[in-house]
């Protein structure tokens, strides 16, 4: 059957994606997942609208449209790196970094102690994910891991940049919206960063541990 972007957006909200059907039953769990990350990111969203005039500009909402948007692509990637520990996805991919990297440190390094040790790499893999899809739907310290998902795409541009499969323009172009995001602390338009430097005191007022980290991290 013929796919366009409707219908495999359809497939994706109702886990009926092959990767979706990979994981079995586990996928209904996935799924309410995202569907509890993405309402989640729309009442946050609201709040900011309605108790923030500031945040009442086209560029806020043009901002948390491409973040949530991003955060869904990560979210959809991050599906086949399951089963844990190691996926079938996962594993082949790791094998082409180590053929295909742009450098020989770094071939050698996938071969001799990533893929060897992919018990270990591949649920790091698929939380690192996670914490930037959630991140991004939720407008979460999105300075702190736009950072992390800068570096992350960084080292998929070289791991990939010999592969003929692959376009490395693809991964660059990633890297510079994770670069963006960081810049401006995306999850200020209309997200969690926003809410959380109006509404709490202690972020607000940059006062404690917990104030530093989200003066820097959101």
């Amino acid at each position: 059957m013929p796919t366009n972007p409707f219908t495999d957006v359809w497939h994706f909200l109702t886990a009926t994606t092959s990767d979706y059907l990979h994981q079995g039953n586990w996928r209904y769990l996935i799924v309410a997942l995202f569907w509890a990350l993405l309402l989640a990111s729309i009442v946050i969203a609201v709040r900011n609208w309605r108790e923030d005039p500031a945040q009442r500009t086209s560029r806020h909402l043009g901002i948390w449209v491409a973040r949530v948007l991003i955060g869904c692509l990560w979210f959809q990637g991050m599906l086949w790196k399951l089963p844990l520990p190691v996926s079938d996805g996962l594993q082949y991919w790791t094998e082409q970094e180590s053929t295909s990297a742009a450098f020989e440190f770094h071939r050698t390094f996938m071969k001799d102690i990533v893929l060897p040790h992919m018990t270990i790499f591949g649920p790091i893999v698929f939380l690192a994910e996670l914490v930037f899809a959630g991140s991004m739907i939720l407008g979460l310290a999105v300075r702190l891991v736009g950072v992390l998902a800068l570096a992350y795409t960084l080292q998929l541009w070289l791991g990939l940049y010999g592969n003929p499969s692959e376009w490395p323009w693809t991964y660059m172009c990633l890297a510079l919206l994770m670069f963006l995001f960081a810049l401006d602390g995306a999850g200020r338009s209309l997200g969690l960063d926003a809410w959380l430097r109006r509404e709490v005191p202690v972020v607000r007022d940059g006062k404690g541990f917990v104030g530093w980290f989200f003066d820097i991290a959101g």
